[in-house]
């Protein structure tokens, strides 16, 4: 490890499989330590993990950095959005977080958008159209199906606010991970109490909404990974804390792969999309970050990889096979009952062809949000920013190109939640915009890969599937 030039600090990503933990040069954006651990995820009626798990698997991936990560001067937690974490009086999980996949709160979410007056309501009120992955509608589910959890709850936390207070002992959160809920009120920065009536959850058991550029505490004493003392930043959700890593100026459009999909761009106006499909999330900063995700990316194309018994980069062209790969229900476009629909299979479709319909599969719904992510002034001729695990695979990457028509840039900077979180906790010690700072660690440099023409012939097969199995999509696997 060479000599830092600056204070360090530390960025964390605890993402759905495992956490991530950098400690950072904040004058150079140099990695000088890292680490790595995983969680577990059930794979039964819904998703969850123990939050007990995202703690250990902090502690452990610290450990590997270590002395580094207790010489730094401050931290800052990047978490997975909407995960519901119901701690009791003494501060310990109550159940399980029910995480952001997990779709069994469908029912309550549609409740809930007819309730508060329809879909446009909430639109304008909360910035975003809740589905089942949203806060709001797990904590509607958890109230009608297990009661004596929700009477035991004491305080209601998302995943980075959970790990954030377990290095400060105070409950805090940040305005990006916070308009994930479902219960945070863009149009006034703040908790909605009707909401909160409605779904019978007393606002004393959220967390303080912290401003950005606030401290959110400072490490407590104990048997912690951090000198006491170190500064903590407020933290964000983790698309959030992907956009400072990247230092995004508004109008940049991203396309990120991983477990889930997403498209986003920082926007200085507020969004509100009543048709559902765009998120109004605020970012990290003080401006906003309509987003749109799909539930199905990478881990639905390497499911299609295994059941083929091929590599994951072993895509042919040609056939006239269609692949719609919502093997987990789907939140862009919104069928979370939804499973995978395959058409067009013939005698002569290769198994390589079956892997790069998956592929056009999960890319289309991506591109078709990112049309309404961006504002009117984006430049349309700006290279798209591709991140995620999947934006270094050569498939990935040349389905982007050919369906977007688009010039594609792929970053170098790998672990852009993490970087994020540490040029949040790097503003914390210099007083700049956590961006900014970004910008000057340089994470954005990469290769640009040159636009293609668009493949107008699969888009256009792909949408007419898309419309004539509308009915049909939205229903579970034993056709109820």
């Amino acid at each position: 490890m060479s000599a830092a030039e600056g204070p360090l600090v530390v960025g964390v990503d605890s993402s759905t499989q495992s956490t991530k933990a950098l400690v950072v040069d904040a004058a150079t954006g140099q990695i000088v330590a890292s680490g790595q651990a995983p969680h577990t995820v059930t794979s039964g009626a819904g998703r969850e993990s123990d939050p007990e798990q995202w703690w250990s698997a902090l502690c452990e991936a610290l450990r590997q950095c270590g002395d580094a990560a207790h010489e730094a001067a401050a931290v800052s937690i990047g978490g997975q959005q909407h995960g519901l974490v119901t701690l009791d009086a003494q501060g310990k999980p109550v159940r399980p977080a029910m995480l952001w996949n997990d779709v069994r709160s469908a029912p309550q979410a549609q409740r809930l958008i007819e309730e508060l007056g329809g879909p446009k309501a909430w639109a304008d009120r909360f910035g975003s159209v809740p589905g089942a992955s949203f806060t709001v509608t797990k904590w509607a589910w958890l109230a009608e199906h297990e009661p004596d959890a929700v009477r035991t709850t004491a305080a209601v936390r998302l995943p980075h606010d959970y790990l954030t207070e377990r290095l400060t002992g105070d409950g805090t959160t940040d305005r990006g991970d916070a308009s994930g809920t479902g219960w945070w009120a863009s149009a006034g920065e703040s908790y909605d109490e009707e909401i909160l009536g409605r779904v019978g959850l007393d606002p004393a058991l959220l967390p303080r909404v912290v401003r950005p550029g606030e401290v959110a505490g400072t490490v407590r004493g104990g048997d912690l990974p951090f000198a006491k003392g170190t500064l903590v930043a407020p933290g964000t959700g983790d698309n959030a804390a992907a956009a400072l890593g990247l230092g995004l100026r508004p109008g940049t459009p991203v396309l990120s792969l991983g477990t889930s999909g997403t498209v986003y761009a920082v926007s200085q106006r507020r969004p509100a999309d009543p048709s559902g499909t765009v998120a109004g999330f605020a970012d990290a900063r003080g401006d906003w970050l309509p987003l749109a995700c799909t539930l199905n990316c990478t881990l639905a194309v390497d499911r299609m990889a295994t059941l083929l018994g091929i590599d994951r980069q072993a895509v042919e062209p040609g056939g006239s096979v269609t692949l719609l790969p919502y093997l987990d229900g789907e939140r862009t476009p919104n069928l979370p009952n939804a499973s995978g629909l395959l058409h067009g299979l013939r005698h002569d479709t290769t198994p390589g062809q079956l892997l790069q319909a998956a592929y056009d599969g999960a890319v289309h719904s991506l591109l078709g949000a990112l049309e309404l992510v961006l504002d009117e002034d984006a430049d349309p001729t700006a290279p798209l920013l591709l991140i995620g695990g999947g934006a270094r695979g050569t498939a990935w990457q040349q389905t982007v190109q050919r369906l977007s028509g688009r010039a594609v840039q792929v970053p170098e900077a790998k672990e852009l939640v993490a970087l994020g979180a540490a040029a949040q906790a790097a503003g914390l010690l210099t007083g700049e915009d956590p961006a900014a700072v970004a910008r000057r660690w340089g994470t954005a440099q990469g290769p640009v890969l040159d636009p293609v023409e668009r493949d107008e012939a699969v888009l256009g097969r792909i949408g007419r599937v898309l419309s004539d199995a509308a009915p049909l999509l939205d229903r579970r696997p034993d056709g109820s």
